[in-house]
C-alpha cells in the first residue's frame, strides 16, 4: 500500500505513439507534427484534464502540451517539435476541480438557485491555486480571491468564473500531488528536413561521359550537376564507386563469361586497387570526388553513396581477413545465391564469425571514412541479409556522433523484416509501391503506411523503378505510364527516387522472362544524350517545383483519399493545416485511354460551404476552373497529361 496514492484517481491507457512499447523512439522530421493520443478517464462525474509533457534530452525543463477530449474518453494533442534531437514525453492526467466547480456553478445559476456557497468554494479553490502560481501570476489570483469573497451580484461572479483570463491562469496550475503520470517515458527522435523530404536521382558515374565509348568520370558528373539541379532533385545517388572485382567478373546481361572490355558490376566490390575505401581508378581520384561533393552542395544537392557490405573474390579483405567469410569444403568462399540466381562475383560477410567485433568495427569505419569525405546520405544495399544487431549498433554509433547522417534501406523483403530495419535505425525505406498498381492496392497500402503506427518508424521512399526492377506496367504503358507512376510517387510520398536517365528517356525493354532491364547498365557502360528533350523530364521538373513550393507535399502523413466513380481515376487530398496548404490530386491509372468521372471534393476539410463556388488552378497545366459543390467532373487524357495537381482558391 505504501506505493499507492489514493488521491490520484485518473487512469491513462492506450497511449501513442509508442514503438514496440517504447523499445525504440518514434520519429518525425523537423517541421512535422506528432499526434499524441491516450484514453484518459476517472471514476465519478468530475471533469478531468490531461497533457503530454515533453523535454529535449539536453534540457532539464519540461513543457506542457495540453490534450483535448475527442470522444469516449479518447484524448489527443498535436505538437510540432521546435528543433532536431531526442525528446522525452510522458502522459499525465488529473481531476480538474476548477472546471467541475465552474460547471456546477453555471448549472445552479441557470436554474435560478442560490450560488453564494459555490462562490465561496470557488474562492477557496483560487486561494489554493495562488499558492502554486508563479510569482508574476500571484497578484491576479489574490485579486480574484478577494472578488469572490466580496461579490454580491451572482451574474458578476459567473462572468468572472467563465472568463478566458481566469481559465488560462488556472490552466497553468498543476497539483503535482494529485497528478497521474503514465508509468513509462517515451522517446521521439526529430531528424533533419531531408530525412522526411527528398528527391533522389540515380545515375552511374561511369555512364556520364559526353562522348560515346568513353568511361565516365567524376568530372563528367560535375558537368551534369546544373541539369540535375534544374530538374529539382536534391539527392544524387551513385551505385558503388569502388574498384570492381576482376575475378569471376560478370559480363553483359549478367553473363558468366565476360568480354575483355566488360566493366563488371559495381556491386562486386574490390580488387588489387583497393576495396570499400578506394575509388575505381577510371572514375577519378579521391580529390575529384570531394570536389564533386562540394560542387553539388553549392547547388543544394547532396551526394548519396551506395554501401554494399560484400566483396568480390579479389577484395583485399578476403586475403587479409579470411575469418570474415564462409569457406566451403573445396577451399572456396561461399558466394551469394538467391536460387536460381547465382552471384559468383559477390562474397557475403559471415556475420556469425567469431571475429565479429573486428568485422563490425571495420564495416563501421567504412561509413566513417566516407563521412570524412563529405557524404552524409547512404543507401544500404540488401540490409536484410546482414545481422539486425549490427545495424542497430552501427547506425546508433554513427548517428550519435553525426545525427544528420541518413540511411536508406534497400530491402524488398518480408514486411516484418523491413519494419525491424526501420525500428532499429534506418531513416528511410524502400517499399512495395513499385507493385501497387490499381486504385484499391494504392489506397490500402498508403493507409497502412500513413494511418497506422508504421508512420512513427517506417518512413517510405517511393521508387517507380531501380536498376534491378523494371515493372510490367512501365513496359506495357510506355511514356504515359512513366509519367503517371512518377506523379504518384512524388505526390504520395515526400521521399521518392528515380533511376534517372533510364526513367527520363523511357527505356523499358525487359530481359526475357524477367522483371528487369535487358542490356542492363549494371553490367555495361552506357552513353546518354543528356541534352535530348524528354516529355517525362519536363513533367518531372514541374512536379519537383510544385513539391518545393507546397508544404502539403513535404510530409507523407497528411493524405486522404477521395471517392471517385471511376476505378481508373484515383483522387487524394494532400494538406498541411498549419500553413493552410491544400492540394487536390487526381491521376489516371489507365495508360492507354482517356478516363472521366466524378470526384468527391472534401469540402469540410477545405472550409467550403456546399453551395459555395470556388476556383481551382491546375499547377501542371496552369488552367483554371470554377467548381461548386461536392461532386465535380474530371477527364484525364494520358497522352496529354494523366493527372491534375489542383490548388483550391476561394472566390471573393
Amino acid at each position: 500500500m505504501s506505493t499507492l496514492d489514493g488521491r490520484k484517481r485518473v487512469v491513462i491507457s492506450n497511449v501513442a505513439p509508442q514503438v514496440e512499447k517504447g523499445s525504440y523512439p518514434a520519429r518525425r522530421a523537423i517541421g512535422e507534427s506528432v499526434t499524441f493520443t491516450a484514453d484518459v478517464f476517472a471514476d465519478g462525474h468530475d471533469s478531468i484534464a490531461a497533457s503530454v509533457i515533453t523535454r529535449n534530452q539536453n534540457s532539464p525543463l519540461w513543457q506542457d502540451v495540453p490534450m483535448r477530449q475527442i470522444q469516449n474518453d479518447h484524448w489527443e494533442a498535436l505538437w510540432t517539435p521546435p528543433a532536431t534531437g531526442f525528446y522525452e514525453y510522458r502522459f499525465t492526467g488529473w481531476i480538474d476541480h476548477f472546471t467541475t466547480w465552474k460547471k456546477g456553478l453555471v448549472k445552479k445559476f441557470d436554474a435560478n438557485q442560490e450560488i453564494s456557497l459555490e462562490v465561496r468554494i470557488g474562492a477557496e479553490l483560487l486561494e489554493e491555486a495562488a499558492g502554486l502560481a508563479s510569482k508574476q501570476a500571484r497578484p491576479a489570483f489574490k485579486k480574484w480571491v478577494s472578488f469572490f469573497k466580496t461579490v454580491t451580484d451572482p451574474q458578476q461572479a459567473v462572468d468572472l468564473a467563465l472568463s478566458d483570463e481566469l481559465a488560462q491562469a488556472m490552466g497553468q496550475i498543476r497539483y503535482t500531488d494529485r497528478i497521474t503520470v503514465y508509468e513509462q517515458t517515451f522517446l521521439l527522435e526529430v531528424e533533419r528536413k531531408k530525412a522526411g523530404f527528398s528527391a533522389w536521382y540515380e545515375l552511374f558515374p561511369r555512364s556520364a561521359a559526353a562522348t560515346a565509348g568513353e568511361h565516365g568520370t567524376f568530372t563528367d558528373v560535375r558537368k551534369l550537376l546544373p541539369k540535375i539541379a534544374r530538374m529539382g532533385f536534391d539527392t544524387l545517388y551513385f551505385p558503388p564507386i569502388h574498384p570492381i572485382g576482376e575475378m569471376k567478373r560478370k559480363g553483359k546481361n549478367n553473363s558468366l563469361v565476360p568480354a575483355s572490355n566488360d566493366p563488371g558490376s559495381p556491386w562486386a566490390i574490390g580488387n588489387r586497387f583497393g576495396g570499400h575505401k578506394a575509388i575505381h581508378p577510371q572514375l577519378g581520384t579521391l580529390d575529384d570526388f570531394r570536389e564533386l561533393v562540394a560542387d553539388a552542395k553549392k547547388l543544394g544537392i547532396e551526394v548519396a553513396m551506395d554501401i554494399a557490405y560484400q566483396c568480390a573474390p579479389d577484395h583485399p579483405y578476403v586475403k587479409e581477413h579470411p575469418q570474415w567469410f564462409k569457406w566451403r569444403p573445396d577451399g572456396t568462399v561461399q558466394y551469394a545465391e538467391n536460387p536460381p540466381k547465382k552471384y559468383e562475383d559477390i562474397l557475403p560477410f559471415d556475420f556469425e564469425t567469431k571475429d565479429w567485433q573486428n568485422l563490425w568495427n571495420e564495416l563501421k569505419s567504412i561509413i566513417d571514412f566516407w563521412i570524412g569525405q563529405g557524404v552524409h546520405v547512404f543507401r544500404i544495399d540488401n540490409p536484410h541479409t546482414k545481422a539486425f544487431a549490427f545495424w542497430e549498433w552501427m547506425i546508433g554509433q554513427v548517428r550519435k556522433a553525426k545525427p544528420d547522417v541518413i540511411f536508406l534501406a534497400e530491402a524488398f523483403t518480408r514486411p516484418r523484416v523491413m519494419e525491424r530495419l526501420a525500428k532499429i535505425g534506418f531513416n528511410q525505406s524502400y517499399t512495395y509501391f513499385t507493385w501497387r498498381n490499381n486504385k484499391w492496392e494504392i489506397e490500402n497500402y498508403l493507409n497502412e503506411l500513413t494511418k497506422t503506427e508504421q508512420q512513427y518508424y517506417f518512413r517510405p521512399n517511393f521508387w517507380p523503378n531501380t536498376p534491378d526492377i523494371l515493372p510490367h506496367h512501365l513496359v506495357e504503358g510506355g511514356e504515359n505510364a512513366h509519367i503517371a507512376r512518377f506523379i504518384l510517387a512524388a505526390t504520395l510520398s515526400s521521399n521518392y527516387g528515380l533511376y534517372g536517365p533510364v526513367y527520363e528517356y523511357g527505356v523499358n525493354t525487359p530481359h526475357p522472362g524477367k522483371e528487369e532491364y535487358t542490356n542492363n547498365e549494371k553490367y555495361e557502360v552506357k552513353h546518354w544524350d543528356w541534352d535530348r528533350y524528354s516529355r517525362t523530364r519536363e513533367i518531372i521538373t514541374r512536379v519537383n517545383r510544385i513539391r518545393q513550393a507546397h508544404p502539403a507535399l513535404q510530409s507523407s502523413w497528411n493524405t486522404e483519399f477521395n471517392y471517385t466513380d471511376n476505378e481508373h481515376i484515383i483522387s487524394y487530398l494532400r494538406f498541411e493545416p498549419a500553413s493552410g496548404d491544400f492540394l487536390l490530386i487526381m491521376v489516371n491509372l489507365d495508360s492507354f485511354h482517356t478516363q472521366g468521372g466524378h470526384v468527391k471534393v472534401p469540402l469540410h476539410r477545405l472550409g467550403l460551404g456546399y453551395d459555395q463556388p470556388y476556383q481551382i488552378r491546375d499547377m501542371l497545366s496552369g488552367e483554371k476552373y470554377r467548381w461548386q459543390g461536392e461532386y465535380n467532373y474530371v477527364q484525364l487524357n494520358p497522352y496529354q497529361m494523366p493527372a491534375h495537381i489542383l490548388k483550391i482558391e476561394r472566390l471573393n
